[in-house]
């Protein structure tokens, strides 16, 4: 059986709920309810484990702010004994345009806040993500940090369900994929 870690970036609380910086728990959200799972709250952070083809896929959204979702995602990759290569975070990004679903391996954080903490506390940058295109302000408008604070307009609104089910598709193809390379490298 192979254990995948699946987190959403996002902050807790309904003020933050629909905001361009939540689309990591927003894109989890749906995963879950797609699984027919619901989240279990601890004070710290929110988790749902679904049994998909033999192996156990965990869903983490970390609810002490952005900042701080290190601390979670480390806990349950050590409780789970899962590496960084079966871990996938699932992030707002800003270099895209809004809309684009890219998948990225390791690398740098792009001042991604969330990112760095989660980089800290596993002591590595060789986990998976998920990096959806929330767009950036205008030059000369909002700050950036403002800008993902804020309500997705209503003109995204109209097609970001139908991104959520893009992003929840490459999720399960990301797991497929990755499983294959684990159990051929178990064979070597």
């Amino acid at each position: 059986m192979i254990h995948f870690l699946i987190v959403g970036l996002g902050n807790p609380g309904d003020k933050y709920k629909n905001t361009r910086h939540n689309i990591g728990f927003m894109v989890l959200d749906a995963l879950a309810s797609r699984f027919n799972e619901s989240f279990k709250d601890s004070k710290k952070y929110a988790e749902t484990t679904h049994s998909w083809e033999g192996d156990k896929i965990h869903l983490l959204k970390p609810l002490e702010f952005m900042n701080l979702s290190g601390k979670a995602t480390q806990t349950l990759a050590n409780l789970y004994k899962i590496p960084p290569s079966q871990i996938l975070v699932v992030q707002d990004e800003v270099d895209l345009p809004f809309g684009k679903i890219k998948n990225k391996i390791g690398g740098g954080t792009a001042g991604h806040n969330g990112l760095k903490d989660i980089v800290a506390k596993l002591g590595s940058q060789d986990f998976h993500r998920l990096r959806f295109g929330v767009g950036k302000p205008e030059k000369g408008g909002m700050e950036v940090a403002d800008f993902v604070l804020q309500n997705f307009n209503s003109e995204e609104r109209n097609i970001l369900q139908t991104l959520i089910q893009d992003s929840i598709t490459k999720i399960e193809d990301w797991i497929k994929t990755n499983k294959n390379l684990i159990l051929k490298e178990s064979e070597k």
